[in-house]
């Protein structure tokens, strides 16, 4: 009966049986006994998970369901919600982690034995890994790790609680199904993946640490026995710290949902013991005895309701009261104040912290005292929000004022990459951790070029105290401008040599082909390719091919919204189109595309290779006549039909043949393009040497 109370949606429906969503439609229309809906809405009603089932399984269209989704579906649709179904869950991994044969014995009777005997063998494993306060309160509804904390001030709580044997009993399927996705991946990799998927899922609720980012900013606080994260989060950052047993790892988040996934998340991870907390850490710190080893936070940007009317007299604010706008500066010194001597912090921070002027007295204070030891500029696209260059603020409680301090501003900018699949992470790490050693060695550094350079703080304490990384640096032609604007001047001589050798020779005068032909529609009929069309919806993780991408030559550099649809991946030899706009282009997917998710207002085609070349569709698809015939107009916007779109019936031999021509004007449009790239270049670093003195005017 509990396995009822799990209902599924028509998208997940569609993902058990292999199929789209117009299926399920199809078959809730003309098949009478088709399950009824149990919940949801009108327009997206959902149904109960073993009456959908046994009606697939009834009518032939499943044989069985794959584990990993039956677990996920049932976490999804639990009655309690996912939060509270990922949480016991990863009580119950934890517990067969721990202790296999406990749970083989609780698990042996019926749903209702095992609910009633988990709570106690659940309190053996909790209370152990996270203190007795995870036993305490097995009965107050606000410690539910689903509960939502609405009073800020409230006081600290320990980040999970045993769940009582009624709470866990709806749970029951979904625990019986994860011990047994457990018995083929491993407890850790089942939680990994169904918390990586709830992540997923709901992209807009969370903001997610990338693991780059987390690893990098690890390794600038170094080997550390005490770390604490006081805004946790998923608990990215304490996961990139070098497990060790002897480790103390300490974690607070104002969202106890939050809180409880990254104390579970820990245990199963390593043996270090996990202090785990819910609470908002500024007004209700839970461990304010702290002296710990390392810092690591990403805190929440630009808050206003922080505290600051309550904790104007705190005895955190060392370095000055913060302004109500300087949210961020109250986490560094709340960071500093649970170090011990000695200790290194490192946060992530907006940009704008390092300039506005509401903060340049305690940023002054934080340079004059040695606290402030590093602002490092990542590139676009390091995390979220990814259309700005977020800061890497180091810090370090100072054991005693350096006699001529130094601090080290350092911009990895250059090391962005097109798109939104992150900066080039190799480069980035290398680059920081050299330069951050060598200084943190000697406590200066020689200056590199449009990288990184240690400056007297003496030096940044004007009116502004600006500490943005791109103020302070010269650009790295200063030291090879002449020599490196003539390489780039030889590349674009040998490309525009390139173009001219792809240029086609002109076509003699002749009279236009009478070839016979046909349509994409037809041969979408006949079989000869696969017509599908850009999603609304995708996964988080897959990069998204826009028309934009299309038309620009470009990677893929889009997102879609989370959702249960299935996205269209495209595939080496795809050819895409736009229908929006009146352009006429079409673009044969490569390698280095290939894996993309089609995004919105493109047209898949995907050609037989027996029947159809890709290379001769996409050219005579770009045809101007063409396109204009398979035009119509919606409004203001040109939309393309690309059905009526024609191409000639001509054997594959002679197909090859066209599609090698179309080919090579392919490179040869794409040889424009970089050819342009590199005359901006040019252009650019030509101002930049005549400006700064390195290129002569003669």
């Amino acid at each position: 009966m509990q396995d009822n109370a799990t209902e599924v949606t028509a998208a997940g429906i569609a993902r058990l049986a292999g199929v789209g969503r117009a299926a399920v439609s199809n078959w809730r229309r003309r098949h009478a006994d088709f399950p009824k809906p149990v919940g949801g809405t009108e327009t997206s009603p959902s149904f109960a998970l073993a009456e959908v089932e046994s009606w697939l399984r009834d009518q032939g269209k499943l044989a069985e369901v794959p584990l990993r989704e039956r677990v996920w579906q049932q976490l999804s649709g639990h009655p309690e919600g996912p939060v509270t179904a990922l949480t016991h869950a990863g009580c119950v991994l934890l517990l067969i982690h721990d202790r296999p044969t406990v749970w083989l014995d609780a698990s042996a009777g019926s749903d209702a034995r095992l609910a009633a005997m988990l709570p106690g063998a659940l309190e053996e494993v909790l209370a152990p890994r996270f203190g007795a306060a995870a036993a305490v309160n097995t009965s107050d509804a606000v410690n539910s790790p689903g509960a939502v904390n609405t009073s800020p001030s409230v006081s600290p709580r320990a980040a999970l609680h045993t769940p009582l044997g009624p709470e866990l009993l709806p749970s029951v399927p979904l625990l019986r199904g994860a011990a047994e996705l457990a018995a083929e991946l491993g407890a850790r990799q089942t939680f990994e993946f169904l918390l990586g998927r709830h992540l997923d899922a709901n992209p807009r609720q969370y903001t997610l640490t990338p693991a780059d980012l987390a690893g990098l900013m690890a390794d600038l606080a170094g080997p550390a026995r005490t770390v604490l994260d006081p805004a946790c989060g998923t608990g990215a950052l304490l996961r990139a710290v070098t497990a060790r047993a002897d480790q103390e790892l300490y974690a607070q988040d104002s969202a106890p949902e939050l809180a409880a996934l990254t104390a579970l998340r820990l245990a199963l991870q390593t043996r270090a013991h996990v202090h785990g907390a819910t609470g908002d850490t500024l007004r209700a710190d839970a461990h304010p005895e702290l002296r710990a080893d390392a810092v690591l936070c990403h805190p929440p940007f630009n808050e206003r309701n922080w505290g600051h009317d309550e904790l104007a007299y705190d005895a955190r604010w060392e370095y000055g009261f913060p302004a109500r706008t300087e949210s961020e500066l109250a986490w560094v010194q709340h960071a500093l104040a649970r170090l011990k001597d000695g200790g290194t912090a490192v946060l992530l921070m907006p940009p704008a912290a390092a300039s506005r002027r509401s903060g340049r007295r305690i940023r002054a204070d934080l340079l004059r005292r040695g606290a402030l030891r590093a602002v490092v500029a990542l590139p676009v696209g390091a995390a979220p929000p990814y259309n700005i260059p977020l800061h890497l603020w180091v810090l370090r409680r100072p054991e005693k004022a350096p006699a001529q301090p130094e601090v080290l501003l350092a911009d990895t900018g250059q090391f962005a990459t097109e798109g939104r699949g992150g900066p080039d992470w190799r480069e980035v790490r290398e680059a920081v951790l050299d330069a951050w050693r060598a200084f943190d060695r000697a406590g200066t550094l020689q200056e590199r070029p449009g990288l990184a350079r240690a400056l007297p703080v003496i030096d940044l304490l004007d009116d502004d105290v600006d500490l943005a990384p791109a103020r302070h640096l010269p650009p790295a032609t200063a030291a090879d401008g002449a020599e490196a604007l003539t390489a780039v001047r030889e590349r674009l001589g040998e490309t525009l040599r390139l173009t001219t050798d792809l240029t086609p020779l002109p076509a003699d005068t002749a009279q236009p082909a009478r070839w016979p032909l046909t349509t994409v529609g037809e041969l979408a009929r006949g079989g000869a390719l696969v017509m599908r069309t850009g999603g609304n919806g995708g996964h988080a993780r897959v990069p998204v091919l826009t028309d934009h991408d299309v038309i620009a030559g470009t990677a893929p550099s889009g997102t879609l919204p989370e959702s249960d649809e299935e996205a269209v991946l495209v595939e080496p030899g795809d050819v895409v189109v736009p229908v929006l706009g009146g352009g006429s282009m079409a673009r044969v997917i490569d390698d280095a595309s290939g894996g993309a998710a089609l995004g919105r207002s493109l047209v898949l085609l995907r050609p037989d290779p027996t029947a159809l070349d890709p290379w001769f569709l996409a050219g005579f698809l770009r045809g101007t006549a063409n396109n204009r015939q398979a035009s119509s107009y919606a409004s203001t916007a040109t939309r393309l039909d690309v059905r009526r779109l024609q191409l000639p019936r001509l054997p594959l031999d002679e197909q090859r043949r066209y599609g090698a021509r179309f080919r090579t004007l392919d490179e040869f449009e794409r040889a424009l393009r970089h050819a342009g790239r590199l005359g901006n270049q040019l252009v650019r670093g030509m101002y930049d040497g005549l400006t700064d003195g390195t290129v002569a005017p003669d």
